[in-house]
């Protein structure tokens, strides 16, 4: 049920709804943004927060070893990673932020990155650079590119000066899957290391990264794999993990511990913090593979399926629209709708005046993203195990209504 401004009106819900804790007055379709965690979780997590608080030492001492080390093993498992490579982060930006201000960048060095960058992680790369002199080349992607386009502008924008790549699984803005796996296999063959943004991709989408072996992945848990806000993760090949070390130095910065131990010991204690929303990832993965028929393979499928079929209605509501690309979507799919040259906000977290009329007319929550890049704002949807394509239905009425 969604309150209206003309009254009531009665939306279907989904048989995994009541998985989430989400106000039923709302139709949520942003998970893309923050996520969204489900009640079990947040009990789990509210389980280890109690035994955490009734003997701090004692957890810290004696507990907390072994659930990290599982907790980065059943993630390492998921993504099919190297579990000795594997650190936590808060969130992906944190990841990226650790990997820029490691590097020795040099002014007569570049970084390449598509215009479709989620804005944080390009300002981090453009805070690395400001400081080092090194040069940040944005390539232009247009929204309706293809995969073999997308492709070779990227390949075309590499020189002989460029140290690194950063490469986005899923495009926040553009919600457009890259075709990374092919970008980061072509880019490090040419001797330039790609730093993954899989700020969108556990759980997601299929994630291999032993076969990607990219030098460096980040991305989210609290997103796709439904874990507590502040769980994110960085994934550092083999050969670069010396090069690599935590925003916070701690402990493990020490001159009498080996360097095949250091990695180990810098990322694993930053000092105290509450490690909870790392500890729920074994239990959201082995949570969602057995409450979702199917597991996660089919809560994937079920995403781009349902995010397909709102596609089709934006496309049949929505004149001349642009939209992601149908073989480049996942659980999310954009709509670029024209500039308010009135309304220009900077950033992302600014309140679009459609986002803002969307939820207090109808009971919507979407993101509407400002582009200037592309000249557009993006209309971005999830679709999560929550919804169902009623959601998408009253969506499409609400948008005829306001003049779409």
């Amino acid at each position: 049920m969604v309150l209206k401004d003309q009254g009531v009106i009665e939306v279907p819900r989904s048989a995994y709804a009541d998985l989430w804790p989400l106000e039923p007055e709302t139709v949520y379709l942003n998970h893309g943004s923050f996520g969204a965690c489900p009640r079990e979780v947040l009990a789990e997590q509210a389980r280890l927060r109690s035994k955490l608080e009734a003997d701090p030492q004692g957890f810290y001492f004696e507990h907390l070893p072994a659930l990290w080390s599982t907790a980065l093993s059943s993630l390492a498992s998921f993504l099919n990673a190297d579990a000795s490579g594997m650190t936590f982060q808060v969130n992906s930006t944190s990841g990226i932020n650790a990997v820029l201000r490691s590097l020795d960048l040099r002014a007569d060095e570049e970084i390449l990155v598509p215009d479709h960058t989620y804005q944080a992680c390009r300002h981090a790369v453009d805070y690395a650079c400001a400081r080092s002199g090194a040069k940040v080349v944005s390539v232009h992607l247009p929204f309706t590119a293809s995969a073999d386009e997308t492709i070779a502008r990227v390949l075309a924008g590499i020189s002989p000066s460029t140290r690194l790549a950063m490469v986005d699984t899923v495009c926040s803005p553009t919600a457009v899957r890259m075709p990374f796996e092919a970008l980061t296999r072509e880019i490090q063959d040419r001797g330039v290391d790609v730093l993954v943004d899989g700020s969108h991709g556990a759980g997601l989408l299929p994630l291999d990264l032993k076969s990607l072996d990219a030098a460096y992945v980040t991305g989210n848990c609290h997103k796709w794999l439904f874990t507590p806000k502040g769980s994110g993760f960085l994934h550092v090949r083999r050969d670069r993990r010396e090069l690599i070390h935590p925003l916070a130095i701690s402990h493990g910065y020490s001159d009498n511990i080996l360097p095949v131990n250091r990695f180990r010991e810098e990322f694993d204690w930053q000092g105290t913090q509450d490690p909870t929303p790392w500890l729920c990832i074994p239990f959201a993965i082995d949570y969602f593979e057995k409450v979702m028929e199917g597991g996660w393979k089919a809560l994937m499928s079920r995403g781009y399926d349902l995010a397909s079929y709102a596609r089709r209605l934006l496309a049949n509501t929505v004149d001349s629209a642009d939209l992601t690309r149908l073989d480049g979507m996942t659980a999310m799919v954009s709509l670029a709708l024209p500039p308010i040259a009135e309304h220009a906000p900077r950033d992302v977290l600014a309140v679009d005046p459609l986002m803002d009329d969307l939820y207090k007319r109808f009971g919507i929550r979407l993101i509407v993203i400002p582009w200037p890049s592309h000249g557009v704002r993006y209309l971005r949807l999830s679709a999560a195990p929550y919804n169902v394509e009623g959601d998408f239905d009253y969506l499409a009425q609400c948008l005829g209504e306001l003049g779409f």
